[in-house]
């Protein structure tokens, strides 16, 4: 891999963007629509460069590729406000974006991943992840049933890992390259280590390019471990200039 330490990349990863439903309440995974449009303002008068998933895949392997500052905005768990509440300001702002889709929750509903914890959302159907595919939004993987991998022996985490690429894929009729863990769990600890290593082999052999989490604000060049990706969670109250170092 060739070095590239002026550059840096900053992954940052939203949930809903909208008000939450009027039987629901606030959390911090949602995102007003006008905190929503400043973060996207702020970026563009930082000069960081939204980069789609096809410059995001390149740049694996020559970071050259990628501005000096490049950024990846990133969507979990393809909330139905992803099309109608987030895609109108990404389209005017002219930024993509990548949205990680449940495989096997697909037009499903929050609860049966969220719980209690989140007030009850309708997700995205196949109509939906089409036409934000369309729009420049590349729908990639969340695993097929959104369980903690860290709580999953190794043949269960595979499963996760194929099966929700098999299904994204027959659905979409494209290849899904890039995972992001369900709740952020790569795994970590000292006693982890081993699963962590046979995790990202199986992320490997199943073709995936990369693999997201969250922790750490920006990566600087050139990436180490493509299967351990940092994001930097953002919600109502974040503080992007802080986040991104300025």
């Amino acid at each position: 891999m060739t070095a590239s330490h002026d550059r840096v990349l900053s992954i940052l990863a939203f949930h809903k963007i909208g008000e939450p439903p009027a039987d629901g309440w606030e959390t911090w995974n949602y995102v007003p629509v006008e905190t929503f449009a400043r973060y996207l303002s702020q970026l563009q008068t930082w000069d960081w460069e939204v980069i789609d998933l096809v410059d995001f895949v390149k740049g694996l392997s020559n970071p050259h590729s990628w501005p000096r500052r490049a950024a990846l905005l990133t969507f979990d768990d393809a909330y139905r406000s992803m099309r109608t509440s987030a895609l109108p300001w990404l389209r005017q702002f002219a930024m993509p974006a990548v949205v990680f889709a449940i495989a096997d929750l697909i037009g499903g509903r929050s609860p049966s991943f969220d719980g209690d914890n989140e007030p009850d959302e309708p997700l995205c159907d196949w109509d939906d992840l089409l036409a934000l595919e369309r729009a420049g939004v590349s729908v990639q993987s969340h695993g097929a049933s959104h369980r903690a991998l860290s709580r999953l022996n190794a043949a269960e985490q595979e499963q996760e890992v194929r099966r929700s690429k098999a299904v994204l894929e027959a659905g979409l009729g494209k290849g899904v390259e890039v995972f992001a863990y369900p709740y952020g769990d790569g795994g970590s600890g000292r006693a982890w280590r081993a699963q962590r290593r046979s995790l990202a082999e199986a992320l490997e052999c199943a073709s995936y390019r990369a693999a997201c989490r969250y922790g750490g604000g920006i990566i600087h060049l050139p990436i180490e471990n493509p299967y351990r990706l940092a994001r930097v969670a953002v919600g109502p109250d974040t503080d992007l200039e802080a986040e991104l170092g300025r």
